[in-house]
């Protein structure tokens, strides 16, 4: 009932959402931010949110309920199945996404959700993930990796390094390239598959990187810091509160696991495409980063989705900017594990 209601909301006209949500549309630095999602914004503002008394709990419950409400349907002709991939100490839990129909030559991708590390799941990334596998014909693998405050770094990160390293070793069992991996992730999930790129680039190193509006300097400072600080969903709140949850007492936040983004040699790295969304308090470290990728002698497609808020990977019933978002990827993405991007 709820779902429904929340639709029938968003279908109202763009005019009709705009004055809805204050009467003005919401344009920053040239960019207007999409109707439906400024309203949401709008609503989430007016709910307001209580950060002394949250608990990691009481956030992950709200974000899964986002997700159940504008997460996407799931993707046909792609079959999941569950795996365990042995890691130091436990075995850590993943979906694999497999197309019903196979492209051989395409290279498996291992993918990481949103959260800050603090929250998410693998229904964050779901439509995307099923996405990329029915265009690719490939197998994805997206990786339910330890949350933070009880899993502090680098708990989710080992976690990460231990799935991309099974997927190297296992991706012929499902049809792919053998000892060949793409890495991928939005958010924190793009912040770890930056770091697995430089941590594996001497050896195993992936054959793409996906990046999706990554967090990949932690003590970053540039304008969309501020221009977004208010922005839905990731306000400069939100972030304070999972650093304060994530990291561990005496981190050093701009060290190269933490900040890859502030690592000063990038050569020799995996050909990348990295996007970031118009309305994210990350779209400046995000461009930064392709650009010095691209210094460095790295492949790189760079892209902005302008009318698009922080998170849309986990939204995509939204709007139609979103959805359709996700279905460029998807294409690009799988050009890029076939080898011809």
């Amino acid at each position: 009932m709820r779902k429904a209601l929340v639709q029938l909301a968003l279908w109202r006209s763009d005019a009709a959402l705009v004055k809805a949500a204050g009467g003005t549309a919401r344009s920053v630095r040239g960019m207007t931010l999409d109707p439906r999602f400024q309203f949401i914004e709008a609503q989430a503002r007016k709910r307001g949110v209580d950060w002394a008394s949250m608990s990691p709990a009481q956030l992950r419950a709200q974000t899964e309920a986002g997700v159940a409400l504008f997460g996407g349907a799931p993707v046909r002709n792609v079959r999941t199945e569950r795996v365990y991939i042995t890691g130091r100490s436990h075995s850590v839990p993943g979906r694999l996404y497999l197309p019903l129909v196979r492209d051989n030559a395409a290279a498996m991708l291992v993918y990481f959700h949103f959260g800050g590390g603090v929250v998410g799941s693998l229904e964050c990334c779901d439509r995307l993930c099923g996405l990329i596998a029915r265009e690719a014909g490939a197998p994805v693998l997206s990786v339910d990796y330890r949350l933070a405050p009880e899993h502090k770094f680098p708990a989710g990160l080992e976690d990460a390094l231990a799935a991309y390293n099974w997927a190297f070793d296992n991706a012929a069992r499902y049809g792919a390239p053998a000892r060949k991996a793409a890495i991928g992730g939005d958010s924190m999930g793009g912040n770890f598959a930056a770091i697995v790129a430089q941590e594996t680039r001497e050896r195993r190193a992936p054959m793409l990187q996906l990046l999706i509006y990554p967090g990949v300097d932690f003590v970053n400072d540039a304008p969309s810091m501020h221009d977004f600080a208010d922005a839905f969903p990731l306000t400069a709140e939100t972030v304070d509160y999972f650093m304060k949850q994530y990291l561990p007492p005496g981190a050093d936040p701009s060290q190269p696991r933490l900040s890859p983004g502030r690592v000063q040699d990038l050569r020799g790295l995996a050909p990348a495409l990295v996007y970031t969304a118009g309305f994210d308090m990350l779209l400046d470290q995000g461009a930064a980063y392709a650009e010095r990728l691209g210094d460095a002698g790295v492949k790189v497609r760079y892209h902005c989705f302008e009318t698009l808020p922080h998170g849309f990977v986990a939204f995509s019933a939204v709007a139609r900017a979103a959805e359709a978002a996700l279905r460029r990827i998807a294409v690009e993405t799988a050009a890029a594990l076939k080898g011809h991007a």
